[in-house]
């Protein structure tokens, strides 16, 4: 009983820095960030994760849809190792797991139908539809943070939301700028109207703080060597969107 006590300890202390295959949780309907088309996953934050991988050491890195409202979960069941996944930093969640950078500040901002005249910043949102992503915190800033009496409509995720945009369901989709950016298309306008900051971050279980620091090092790596500002110019420079190439400022690991 003794050797299997410390067996398991030993297990629960494993870092993903030790790690050889990496498993990371991405999304999957989220143009340009995390997105699967035919089983392969691509966009910023794929690559972006393996390049961390990489720098971690894996022999082989490996993708698996996650969504915002089953994040946290798919960390502490071990189905992945790392979550990118337009993984705001917040008080709560980092109570949960432990996080590496932010590896990318986005801005809060607005999207709306084009041609849309009555909205043109946030605070229009009041008394109007908001589409509202299961797990997402992008409206409670709005509701709660701004009180801004939005009315909240209910969507599976911001693909789903951005398809409630368009039919008429909604008035608005507010959620980080990198992520409004990959649904961009010539019927929806980004308002470029940000009001709060998005600190996306490395997900990873709690108490790891060996990988986060090798995390942070890794983007940090990432930044100095160009390779961010190349990916962010590669997924997103056509959104016209103010694209920031300074390393983020980090959580610090805990």
């Amino acid at each position: 009983m003794l050797a299997f006590g410390l067996v398991a300890c030993a297990a629960a202390e494993a870092s993903i820095a030790d790690g050889d295959v990496i498993v990371i949780g991405v999304k999957a309907d989220q143009p340009r960030l995390g997105f699967r088309e035919k089983g392969v996953f691509t966009g910023f934050e794929v690559d972006v994760g393996t390049y961390i991988a990489r720098h971690l050491g894996a022999s082989r890195v490996t993708f698996r849809e996650v969504r915002s409202d089953n994040r946290e979960q798919k960390l502490n069941d071990h189905t992945v190792d790392l979550v990118l996944a337009s993984y705001s930093i917040t008080p709560d969640r980092a109570k949960l797991v432990t996080f590496g950078g932010p590896y990318y500040v986005a801005h809060q901002d607005v999207m709306v139908r084009r041609g849309e005249t009555l909205i043109r910043g946030v605070r229009d949102l009041a008394g109007r539809r908001m589409c509202q992503a299961s797990g997402s915190v992008s409206t409670e800033r709005v509701v709660v943070g701004l009180s801004i009496p939005a009315k909240l409509v209910p969507g599976a995720s911001y693909s789903d939301c951005v398809a409630k945009l368009r039919s008429g369901e909604v008035d608005a989709v507010s959620t980080g700028d990198l992520v409004l950016a990959g649904f961009s298309a010539p019927d929806l306008e980004i308002l470029n109207s940000p009001f709060t900051d998005e600190r996306y971050g490395v997900g990873m279980r709690k108490g790891d703080i060996d990988g986060c620091e090798a995390v942070n090092r890794a983007v940090t790596t990432m930044y100095q060597d160009g390779t961010a500002v190349e990916l962010l110019r590669k997924w997103f420079g056509p959104s016209g969107l103010k694209l920031v190439g300074e390393v983020p400022q980090f959580e610090g690991c805990s």
